[in-house]
């Protein structure tokens, strides 16, 4: 057989890097580098992400142990964990959970529901956003915490007061990020849109939405965060369940380690809500590139 000349410019199988020279010569490229390779990337992030964490757990398991801070009032992590657990098997950290997750996301429910068609109309036609701009300007800058009198004294001290405190803070990020995200959207797109015919409608649903999802998203998780936290204000205020409840009890009475035992499970409740809401944002913004 005749010998295959190059020409000038062709490369041969051994001037490739090593990866790219196997497959031209015929050998299969090894499946197990890559994969090697994508579990040590991750196994580095989740060591890099979980060391700061793991510091301070360590801290408060050794501070109060050594006497840097008073173990009466900061009890070491373990003493507090075995807290927990003891709430966890008398039943009543399942039964304060319940009943604040129940506030929790009724609440958030409501803003959702709420917040977002209100805003994708404020930020989407104007004269609608010039009446309502200066009413929405004053509540905005009044704290929700400051309003809890205020929704004690007109609804009282059941349910519906705290179901209403949580709406009332969780809809401003989610209205307020809504507004932010119909009015930011590149204006190149939307002349773009019109001039392939699309109508209002047609524009709304398939460019405006799209682009505003992530802003729309951020303030979700902001309000995801709020509608644990001022609920935890709302249940020291006349309730007899409920994480707030349960720290308030547990503090009054000197209960420290289950004090810190509340705490614990609203930080990883928290943490566990804003994950999920992470993965709800990535599902319906698969379209963007990262």
């Amino acid at each position: 057989m005749a010998e295959q000349r190059l020409l000038p410019g062709d490369i041969h199988w051994y001037d490739l890097p090593e990866d790219e020279a196997e497959a031209e010569a015929g050998e299969d490229v090894p499946q197990e580098r890559p994969r090697r390779r994508l579990l040590g990337g991750r196994l580095r992030r989740a060591v890099t992400n979980s060391t700061a964490i793991l510091l301070l757990l360590a801290a408060w398991e050794a501070l109060p142990r050594l006497g840097v801070v008073d173990p009466v009032f900061v009890p070491p992590l373990s003493e507090n964990l075995v807290a927990w657990y003891d709430l966890l098997v008398s039943g009543r950290l399942p039964e304060h959970l319940e009943a604040s997750l129940a506030r929790s996301l009724a609440g958030f429910g409501l803003a959702i529901v709420l917040a977002i068609p209100l805003g994708l109309l404020i930020g989407w036609y104007k004269p609608v956003a010039d009446f309502l701009t200066p009413l929405l300007e004053l509540f905005r800058n009044t704290s929700a915490v400051a309003l809890l009198p205020v929704f004690t004294l007109i609804l009282g001290i059941g349910e519906t007061t705290k179901v209403a405190f949580v709406l009332y803070a969780c809809s401003w990020p989610i209205l307020l990020n809504t507004v932010s995200g119909v009015k930011t959207v590149e204006p190149l797109l939307i002349k773009s849109a019109r001039s392939m015919g699309l109508g209002p409608v047609r524009l709304f649903q398939k460019v405006i939405l799209p682009a505003a999802v992530p802003t729309i998203f951020t303030g979700v998780r902001l309000a995801g965060a709020y509608s644990i936290l001022v609920l935890l204000f709302a249940e020291m205020v006349g309730a007899k369940a409920g994480l707030g409840y349960l720290i308030l009890d547990t503090q009054s009475s000197f209960r420290i380690p289950d004090m810190y035992a509340g705490i614990i499970t609203i930080s990883v409740l928290g943490v566990l809500f804003n994950l999920l809401l992470v993965a709800v944002e990535r599902r319906f913004s698969t379209w963007r590139t990262t």
